[in-house]
């Protein structure tokens, strides 16, 4: 049992470092497109309207919910059998990603507060698994394996911080006949499972009736992709009797199509802001810029390595054996590449006439923290050797 979990970790593993590249090329063919004479028709596109949607929208409410639903299976298979499945386990990912997501909100509260951008404080809380472990495959089996399964439990705890974040100060008013129609489905599907219905394609109605109600109630409509993966079990026995593993085998059904196809096409269609040259030491100079950058930058690895720290100096935690503070250092560094979560929250929290420029904080400071990132992986390489 314990050589197949490790097996599906290290695959996980493989698959996000290789999704890195293909998300980094969108990144680049979006900044392209922004900046290019085909600026005018990237961006008509994006607003193009279908069914009372545009494409944006499509992409960011409709495309990313099936992103979400494959963190909720994550989290749910963490939980219930992975690095979060006991106390003991779960204490220092749950103290390193509280650290790192209450001190870069702090940083970036500072440099905003009393302003509209405050809202935005949510934007550096977040770090993009696909990037960070990308860096990390860079330096091969060098790399202990405790610190990538330390950063993926300490990203998978995150993930959970912003779903919560997003799903109680992200939400418009709310409109309690959406909520009603999402509970029904909830509903059907609990009554689906306790009959023991196997097939995924006999959950789908019900799975589009609770996007559509949570994407009219207010609430962001990607949470319904996070509910589904929770209420998705990790063991079933079918009317046979026969067991299997339903969360698992979603999660290896979708890992490639959303690592390879659903993320890059959300980095094409939100990466992409115009650089002016002439404007840009007036918006790095803004607070929305500052609080976004420095939050991330500095604020996560302080946050990642404080809270590590204390909650190993009063016994809550205990650091894995194969790895010293000087690891736990470089994974706060890493941990500061925001990108995915930071822009989807960012599209959330602001006014769009502010976007672009937390757009640019995002990416610079991701940017940043892949080298910082880097170089603190490779000093702590060279170091252990």
């Amino acid at each position: 049992m314990l050589s197949k979990i490790r097996e599906s970790i290290v695959k996980f593993i493989h698959i996000e470092s290789s999704s890195s590249i293909v998300l980094g090329l969108a990144t680049a063919l979006a900044l392209f497109l922004a900046n290019s004479s085909l600026a005018a028709d990237y961006f008509f596109v994006l607003e193009y309207n279908i069914l009372g949607l545009s494409i944006g929208h499509w992409i960011n409410d409709g495309l990313m919910a099936i992103f979400f639903f494959l963190v909720g299976l994550e989290i749910k298979k963490e939980i219930v059998q992975g690095e979060l499945n006991t106390v003991k386990k779960a204490s220092l990912p749950i103290a390193a990603a509280l650290g790192g997501m209450i001190v870069p909100a702090l940083i970036y509260f500072t440099f905003n507060q009393q302003l509209p951008e405050a809202k935005g404080w949510g934007i550096p809380m977040a770090t993009d698994i696909a990037f960070a472990l990308g860096v990390l495959s860079l330096f091969g089996k060098r790399v202990p394996l405790a610190l990538k399964v330390l950063l993926l439990a300490v990203a998978i705890v995150d993930d959970l911080g912003a779903i919560i974040v997003i799903a109680l100060f992200y939400t418009s008013q709310l409109k309690w006949i959406g909520l009603l129609v999402g509970l029904f489905a909830i509903v059907m599907v609990q009554i689906m499972k306790k009959i023991r219905m196997t097939s995924y394609f006999a959950y789908a109605p019900f799975a589009l009736v609770l996007w559509a109600g949570i994407l009219y109630s207010g609430v962001h409509a990607t949470i319904a992709g996070v509910i589904l993966g929770l209420l998705t079990p990790i063991h079933f026995k079918d009317e046979d009797k026969k067991l299997l593993e339903p969360a698992a085998h979603l999660i290896k059904i979708l890992h490639v199509p959303v690592s390879f196809f659903i993320m890059p096409i959300f980095a094409l269609a939100n990466a992409g802001v115009e650089i002016n040259i002439n404007l840009l030491s007036e918006v790095t100079s803004t607070g929305l810029f500052k609080g976004i950058f420095f939050g991330l930058i500095f604020g996560k690895p302080i946050g990642i390595f404080l809270f590590s720290f204390l909650s190993c100096k009063f016994k809550l935690a205990k650091i894995p054996q194969d790895l010293n503070w000087i690891h736990i250092f470089a994974l706060g560094n890493l941990a500061a590449i925001g990108f995915t979560m930071s822009l989807f929250i960012g599209k959330l929290a602001l006014t769009n006439d502010l976007v672009p420029v937390a757009k640019l904080g995002v990416l610079a400071a991701s940017g940043s923290a892949i080298l910082i990132g880097a170089l603190s992986v490779y000093l702590t390489l060279r170091k252990r050797s």
